[in-house]
């Protein structure tokens, strides 16, 4: 591999880079979700404990103490609780993501300077160690609903429909923001500050009917919201997702992935004279 030469930004170059770097893709990430908790007593059983811990405090906070409802006739506080926590997942794996996304070529220099290493699989292996620990969110929102409604809906197994989609415009947009935070220092700290305001104007907290009819079509234009929406949907309301949504998604992901990689292929033979 010639590091000199142009690096392939065609579809035919994502897919080559995502299914020919598997191999190390795997190995990094799951070197990255067992080094989170190296060293701590109970290993990776905080990867399932912090979920339970943050169901439970915001179950606390949102029912008990603001006597906060989704609108239900007969809504119990474990229905508001599962509905609070497929919204706070949706955007916990977005957040993760791109929070890191910045850094990542930063906080690897030696794979920029010193070696021949596939960067663009950085924000890759970020969205994976990400998904993994939204995966055990997944399994503990849907023992949630088993514990309330003593069932799980079969709606459920759609889930995968309405996640793959919103994977990929997550892993194009961590490609731009990968790329972007090698020139524009600040990034990071200006990223931080978007997704944290970005879970409070997403439908996490509220339903959208809540909303005025004015305010409506704004949250709607945020792409959190259909993802959320659609979640809770197939996931809790045990309702088929939007077919019109899911092609919406799937195009908007598709075309969210393909400019995020062809800018980082473009822009990453600058890393080295920045760095």
């Amino acid at each position: 591999m010639n590091p000199h030469a142009q690096a392939p930004a065609s579809w035919s170059g994502l897919w080559a880079a995502l299914w020919g770097h598997r191999q190390l893709i795997r190995k990094m990430a799951y070197r990255e979700i067992v080094g989170r908790y190296q060293g701590s007593i109970m290993g990776l059983l905080w990867s399932l404990l912090n979920p339970i811990l943050m169901l439970a405090v915001y179950t606390f906070v949102f029912s008990v103490v603001f006597q906060a409802r989704w609108g239900g006739v007969q809504e119990s506080k474990g229905q508001f609780a599962m509905v609070l926590f497929a919204g706070l997942i949706v955007h916990g794996l977005f957040a993760e993501v791109l929070n890191r996304a910045p850094q990542l070529v930063l906080g690897n220099t030696n794979y920029v300077k010193k070696v021949v290493f596939p960067l663009e699989i950085l924000p890759v292996v970020a969205l994976v160690a990400a998904g993994f620990h939204a995966l055990i969110s997944v399994c503990v929102l849907l023992g949630g609903l088993w514990i309330v409604h003593g069932s799980i809906p079969v709606t459920a197994l759609l889930l995968p429909l309405v996640i793959i989609p919103f994977l990929l415009l997550t892993l194009g947009i961590a490609w731009f923001l990968a790329s972007l935070g090698v020139f524009v220092r600040d990034m990071g700290q200006i990223i931080v500050f978007l997704t944290t305001v970005l879970l409070f104007v997403s439908p996490v907290f509220f339903p959208l009917h809540a909303l005025p009819a004015a305010v409506r079509p704004w949250v709607q234009l945020n792409p959190l919201t259909p993802v959320i929406e659609q979640v809770r949907a197939v996931v809790v309301w045990g309702q088929l997702p939007d077919v019109g949504i899911l092609a919406a998604l799937f195009a908007a992901g598709l075309l969210v992935a393909w400019a995020g990689f062809a800018w980082f292929q473009k822009t990453r033979q600058g890393f080295a004279d920045v760095l």
